[in-house]
């Protein structure tokens, strides 16, 4: 099938519209229901953070999918392809050892203790400022990243509707802000399972639609290899070198481990299961979920390269951005299937909404519980808690709103988020290792390791943003084609592209050609290689013992059997030391 690629732009039809609205409606009704009319209501910290500590396998499951794929996988990812080749898809293949790692090695010490916050596990291994600075961290975090999730979704609306980005991201923030507030982490975890189906439907249908306009798998495959998109295997060790397979896999390791094995949304899922078995389940199942989502968003961007092959969209000038390539893709198959960009970007929207929802429940956790709460000379009521905490997620989902507009001036989605999101995850990554692997660490390591770490990403991230922006660091990207174009038009792109001149440039600093997908990992190495110099310079531990429940069972082995128990009241106490190893 031969598209038209000369349409003139599309829009939402009435169809399209009640699809949309029909999903921010449920969104909404879900926050009312849980607030109103739910026979437990969420008037506790526990009930209002935790679900109660009595959600299911299923939808704690679907609301982690939810949470980890948002709207910039979604759209991301398929221009990732589209622009760079298919390289990119190997991070699929350290997902797996990261479910493991987390299952085994962090899952069982926040299970154990049975914390709220997982920045409670800072002041327990190390103390107070420790704790704070891991929780100010994660604040920083979430406020670079939940804008970012905000935008993608309101870009793809904006391109299908014509309306502006800048009317339509308020209106679904509102919604999202709303059933958060009202219905705490069970209406965020619900919400999140419906927004899943949802995106699957959505994706499922642009895959098999899109495959069928184009002619069918072989052809899509046959025209991405003809131009050069098939690249799965590239072992070159530069480290320079934007994707290799060794900077996919070996950097997305690191990347989701501080995603997922120490990040508040997920510790806090996980310990809303009745037990740590029902959580490993749950992180099974989040992984098997994240491979599929990945591999369908990657192979949506074969699909829009087999679509486009012969007349580039941005280089025609139709669209301007490589995250636009889906939305226009959609519209352009839209004729197949009725109500197709509706589906489309409720699904893009679902994803969105269930990773600001997370955000912003995670960040009201972390607030009360470690800068609030500590702080106050008499204990709140539940009442007064509960009512607090909605106070904090309205505050903080505003200010996410008003960062949106930053957004707008970033670069690629991908590498955008990946970059800004490193300047904390590493140190983050780090600082908890090292409390729970290493029982010779100390809280003025972990606090200045910590810092040193942050120091050196920001440094790096921010001067290669700078240099990307003056031009002086690009990527080769994947050849496209404009020869099936309109003739004229054609004429005229070759008069305007004559003559012109490159510029030999000196290459910056090495480190701001470090690739991206690096940042994440040698933050968490700077972290612990820095906090375990200053600790054995600073005495380690001596004189003050180290619980067991505090380490991780990897390295329970390595210490003296029947020390570190809880006692009647189940207090942590006890002395840690380790074995003497001839």
């Amino acid at each position: 099938m031969n598209p038209d690629h000369e349409d003139s732009d599309r829009y939402f039809d009435a169809f399209d519209y009640i699809v949309f609205a029909a999903m921010l409606l449920v969104s909404a009704l879900i926050g009312v229901h849980f607030a109103f009319f739910a026979k437990v209501k969420q008037n506790t910290t526990s009930e209002y953070l935790m679900g109660g500590k009595t959600m299911g396998i299923f939808p704690i499951s679907m609301s982690m999918i939810a949470s980890y794929i948002s709207g910039i996988s979604i759209l991301g990812i398929p221009a990732e392809m589209y622009t760079y080749g298919t390289q990119f898809w190997m991070i699929v293949a350290s997902e797996s050892f990261v479910s493991l790692t987390m299952a085994v090695a962090y899952l069982p010490v926040f299970y154990e203790l049975q914390i709220t916050s997982s920045y409670e596990y800072l002041n327990l291994r190390f103390n107070q400022t420790v704790r704070l600075f891991g929780s100010i961290l994660f604040l920083m975090k979430m406020l670079l990243y939940i804008p970012i999730v905000i935008y993608v979704p309101a870009l793809a609306f904006s391109q299908v509707t014509g309306i502006n980005l800048h009317l339509i991201t308020p209106l679904v923030c509102i919604v999202c802000i709303f059933y958060t507030t009202l219905g705490g982490l069970k209406a965020v975890v619900w919400t999140d399972t419906i927004q899943t189906v949802v995106m699957f439907g959505a994706l499922i249908a642009v895959v098999f639609m899109g495959t069928y306009s184009v002619g069918g798998f072989s052809e899509v495959w046959n025209r991405s290899k003809q131009g050069g998109r098939l690249d799965f295997f590239n072992f070159d060790l530069d480290p320079t070198i934007r994707h290799s397979f060794w900077t996919v896999t070996i950097g997305n390791f690191f990347s989701w481990m501080a995603s997922c094995s120490i990040n508040q949304a997920m510790v806090q899922r996980c310990l809303a299961m009745p037990s740590l078995n029902s959580a490993r389940v749950t992180v099974a199942i989040l992984v098997v979920g994240i491979m599929t989502l990945v591999s369908m968003c990657c192979y949506m961007g074969l699909l829009i390269y087999a679509y486009y092959y012969k007349c580039d969209p941005i280089t025609r000038g139709a669209i301007y951005k490589s995250d636009q390539l889906l939305p226009y893709f959609v519209m352009h198959i839209a004729a197949i299937m009725p109500g197709l960009p509706g589906l489309f970007v409720s699904g893009v929207f679902s994803a969105a909404l269930s990773s600001m929802s997370t955000g912003l429940n995670s960040m009201t956790g972390v607030i009360f519980e470690d800068l609030i709460k500590p702080r106050m000379k008499k204990p709140l009521t539940e009442s007064q808690a509960s009512f607090l905490m909605k106070i904090i997620v309205v505050i903080i989902g505003s200010i996410c709103v008003a960062l949106v507009f930053v957004v707008e001036k970033m670069g690629a989605l991908i590498q955008a988020s990946g970059s800004l999101g490193a300047i904390t995850a590493g140190p983050l990554l780090g600082i908890f290792t090292l409390g729970m692997f290493f029982p010779c660490a100390n809280s003025t390591g972990a606090l200045i390791g910590g810092i040193t770490s942050i120091a050196l990403i920001s440094w790096i991230s921010i001067g290669t943003q700078l240099n990307m922006a003056q031009g002086l660091i690009r990527f080769p990207q994947k050849p496209v084609s404009v020869e099936g174009c309109k003739v004229d038009w054609l004429t005229e792109y070759l008069s305007l592209t004559l003559d012109n001149p490159t510029s030999n440039l000196d290459p910056p600093f090495i480190l701001y050609r470090l690739s991206y997908m690096y940042y994440t990992a040698l933050g968490t190495i700077t972290a612990i290689t820095i906090g375990l110099a200053v600790s054995y310079l600073s005495g380690s531990n001596k004189g003050k013992p180290v619980s067991k429940e505090l380490l991780s069972p990897v390295i329970h082995r390595f210490l003296k059997k029947g020390l570190d128990l809880k006692d009647e009241n189940g207090v942590l106490q006890g002395a840690l030391q380790l074995k003497m190893i001839d």
